[in-house]
């Protein structure tokens, strides 16, 4: 009737659902399981060498094995630092602050850090800054003291003091909030 319940549960524990444990894997399973798991990771995004022997450490405390597994991805040419670095150095709208804090982050090395940000235009990152500003003109007109907000948000976004000195320079403060000549681009008769 309404308060009884029939119960579908077996008391004595001796369900079919149950698996009998399961046997220890062996060390090629191991690696396989890890090889597989490290392609899946490299799938979802390229990761650095450092970002991918930290996760799969996560999976098994056999150091030989995560060595291996590296060594095989790197011969196949799916795992590579320089191309995490060159992602990292081709990105839009950071400056080479950012780009160096992120690669150090990622476990990149020192000497190719410094190759990408070599790698650089110092023109086109000044290019970026200038065309953040003016995605930015609105909020940035907004409060007492425009240039001081347009330089925070650069030096956030990883730009250089020089970057930032230089997308600024020649730039009218005291324009009209509609008016976007204070970006310093003049209207050549349109």
């Amino acid at each position: 009737m309404f308060g009884s319940r029939k119960s579908y549960r077996s008391d004595s524990g001796d369900s079919p659902a149950e698996k009998p444990p399961a046997r220890p894997k062996t060390p090629e399973e191991q690696q396989a399981a890890l090889m597989e798991y490290a392609l899946r990771a490299l799938s979802a995004r390229a990761l650095s060498a450092a970002e991918l022997r930290g996760k799969l450490a996560k999976r098994s405390e056999d150091e030989d094995q995560i060595e291996a597994v590296l060594e095989r991805l790197i011969e196949l040419r799916y795992l590579d630092d320089s191309q995490v670095a060159r992602i990292e150095g081709q990105r839009r709208g950071v400056g080479a602050y950012r780009v160096r804090a992120r690669l150090k982050q990622r476990g990149v090395d020192e000497e190719l850090i410094a190759e990408t940000l070599q790698a650089r235009d110092p023109e086109e990152e000044v290019e970026q800054a200038r065309a953040l500003l003016e995605r930015r003109l609105s909020s940035i007109r907004r409060g007492n003291n425009p240039k001081a907000k347009a330089y925070g948000l650069l030096a956030r976004r990883g730009y250089g003091g020089e970057v930032i000195r230089r997308a600024l320079e020649g730039l009218d403060w005291t324009a009209d909030a509609g008016d976007e000549s204070w970006l310093g681009e003049e209207d050549e008769g349109n």
